[in-house]
């Protein structure tokens, strides 16, 4: 059942991560780590121009299912990179959420929880639709459940790569 999310739980769980970002900046201050904390300021950045440029996709289904996904309990952290600051098109933003959602479901029943186990969106907008990078590294314990999903998809999706700890995806989605 998937969990409805109203405006506080969503502040709340963002003043949560920068007060832990603020944390990391200032105890390394406090150590005298004056590039270690730049570095970490930079990374900060990166993410939040990362953040900007989703939320202007005009997807704002897929871009709250990202945005959310590292403060649900998945058994994978999640990073992802817009390319390109090309001018949104229309893409069916239900569809891609719904399959989305589905594979985060299927990753979580096919891997092994407790591990080093990352996803790694990377977004490329084009001018005829956007082609998505879906790149998992971790332990992935049941490959079977992966496959069934890939074939009842109602996405093509095209494997770049598969095997018990790495699985690299790509999916485009027309302008509709």
């Amino acid at each position: 059942m998937e969990k409805e999310w109203d405006i506080v739980e969503v502040l709340r769980h963002s003043r949560h991560d920068w007060l832990n970002r603020l944390q990391l900046i200032k105890g390394n201050l406090d150590l005298n780590r004056m590039d270690r904390a730049k570095a970490y300021i930079n990374e900060i950045v990166v993410e939040v121009q990362h953040e900007s440029k989703l939320s202007n996709l005009h997807l704002p289904i897929f871009a709250s299912l990202l945005l959310k996904s590292n403060w649900e309990n998945h058994l994978f952290q999640l990073e992802y990179e817009v390319l390109n600051d090309i001018e949104a098109v229309e893409i069916n933003d239900k569809l891609l959420s719904n399959w989305t959602k589905s594979f985060f479901i299927c990753l979580d029943q096919a891997i092994e929880a407790f591990q080093e186990n990352h996803l790694s969106i990377t977004i490329q907008p084009q001018s005829d639709g956007v082609r998505f990078f879906f790149d998992f590294s971790g332990i992935i314990i049941k490959k079977e459940l992966i496959e069934q999903f890939l074939i009842s998809s109602e996405n093509e999706c095209v494997i770049k790569e598969f095997s018990e700890s790495e699985l690299g995806l790509e999916i485009f989605m027309p302008v509709v």
